[in-house]
């Protein structure tokens, strides 16, 4: 090689060096500041404007872009978007603020994850269309229009269904809910008019999802936690003898605390555990709470994921709480799941699903699969273990109390004439003295000897009787619908 080319060679490799220095400069590093510059309108209306990666279902979309007639080249547009806003959120062009998966995967969706470098250099060479990745849900399209259904329209309600041994979310409904497509809309005035009138519906947020988002007063399906904590501190068995008084003067307080003054409690002063789970005795709960201690209860609860802000599936599971308590009073009243106890419907899943999976908490999934644009998988969800919570054998103690809840219990309207139910109830006051309405509650799984689902049906500041009968079809309805003949 004589020295011309040689030099010649070396001019070009420096060249194409500098310029993959300069591109991976633009793209990595430089990109965020660029992007965000003021004075970078046309970055900023063609970044806002390009195409995201569809969100599927089923294979089928519910959010995807499409060529839009504005200065924006494309529209992000929902379909079933009533099905799925508290899932999908929304993309606005107008606030360029992504909620929900929409935010949660935006790196994904819009093509600047780190997994699709090489696409965007790709594409700066060729001139085509950097594509946004595809999200593939755990959603079964079936399952999620059948719980959203369910819920009426003029209710504040959830419905979860989950595969208890992978942590697949199949169907993830709430009310009241939105269409997203008003907020996807290319013009700021439209845009707020539209805000406005979704943020004035009560219990509505489009920043949120009412399963993920809102923790509420779990009521007594928190007596879960406390059957934990009994069963594993050895004093207690599930035919152990328990006293159960109608209404228990709390310490160091003018409070009382009773049982409710409907139901199987009154009939018995005392009563085997199991029993006592069953019917949901509100004073015997209370005062082993009090007996074991603060400690233990806080473990327990701990231990289901109370108190921990770190859960995200992906989108974040806002933390459900057991906060400090003062003396033996506070503690009675948060063993039932009252006071200052919350819980989201999800966190509620997550302990049914962990007793019907022998124990073991696992990471709930919402996203299955992501895809490059070339269907390359980006990204794939496998099955991940939380927390050991209990072992095997208390994990059979609970499930065989929550059969037994089923079958003469609080939950009897949920039993199936195809297999066994297990599952708790609960019934939580709202805290004040002039609203009649509750949290009505139930958790649990089927089938009992081989759990497959768990189903969580709540709803929010409804009078007992409606809560009481919407929470047990509905669950029945669902278990039927996701488990096989």
């Amino acid at each position: 090689m004589n020295n011309a080319i040689r030099h010649a060679w070396v001019v070009a490799v420096a060249l194409f060096l500098s310029l993959f220095v300069a591109l991976s400069l633009i793209q990595v590093v430089l990109a965020d500041q660029l992007n965000s510059h003021p004075q970078n309108a046309r970055e900023t209306i063609a970044s806002a404007g390009a195409p995201r990666g569809p969100i599927t279902v089923d294979g089928s979309p519910i959010a995807e872009s499409v060529p839009s007639e504005t200065q924006y080249d494309y529209q992000r547009i929902y379909h079933d978007p009533q099905l799925y806003s508290g899932i999908t959120g929304y993309f606005s062009v107008v606030d360029r603020t992504p909620v929900g998966l929409e935010q949660a995967l935006n790196d994904y969706l819009s093509g600047q994850s780190d997994s699709q470098f090489f696409d965007r250099i790709s594409s700066l060479f060729t001139g085509q269309t950097m594509q946004g990745a595809q999200v593939e849900l755990t959603l079964d399209a079936e399952l999620q229009r059948q719980a959203h259904d369910l819920i009426p329209d003029d209710r504040r309600g959830t419905i979860i269904v989950t595969d208890v041994t992978t942590g697949e979310v199949k169907a993830l409904a709430s009310k009241p809910t939105y269409d997203t497509n008003e907020l996807a809309v290319h013009s700021s005035a439209q845009f707020e008019e539209n805000m406005e009138r979704i943020t004035n519906v009560e219990g509505l947020s489009p920043y949120r999802s009412r399963a993920l988002d809102v923790p509420i007063a779990p009521g007594s399906t928190f007596k879960l936690v406390d059957t934990l904590a009994m069963l594993e501190s050895g004093d207690y068995e599930l035919d152990t003898e328990l006293d159960n008084p109608n209404t228990i003067e709390l310490p160091q307080s003018n409070s009382t605390l009773s049982n409710l003054d409907t139901g199987a409690c009154l009939q018995r002063d005392e009563a085997e555990f199991q029993w006592i789970f069953a019917n949901s005795c509100n004073t015997p709960f209370a005062e082993a709470a009090m007996e074991l201690g603060e400690e233990p209860i806080r473990q327990a609860a701990e231990s289901f994921g109370w108190n921990d802000s770190d859960v995200n599936i992906p989108l974040g599971l806002t933390t459900s709480v057991f906060p400090e308590v003062t003396g033996d009073a506070e503690l009675a009243l948060s063993s039932i799941g009252q006071l200052n106890v919350t819980a989201t419907a999800m966190q509620m899943n997550m302990v049914a699903a962990s007793i019907a999976n022998d124990g073991e908490m696992m990471q709930p999934q919402l996203v299955d699969i992501i895809r490059g644009s070339d269907l390359q998988v980006l990204h794939q969800s496998t099955p991940e273990v939380l927390n050991d919570v209990m072992d095997s054998s208390t994990a059979a103690d609970m499930t065989d109390m929550m059969v037994q809840t089923v079958e003469s219990g609080t939950a009897q309207g949920a039993q199936s004439s195809r297999f066994d139910v297990a599952a708790k109830t609960g019934t939580a006051e709202r805290g004040d003295e002039e609203d009649e309405t509750v949290n009505s509650w139930i958790t649990g799984f089927a089938p009992a000897d081989d759990p497959q689902y768990a189903v969580t049906v709540v709803y929010e500041g409804i009078d007992m009787g409606t809560g009481t009968q919407l929470t047990r079809s509905q669950m029945l309805t669902m278990l039927e619908a996701v488990i096989e003949e």
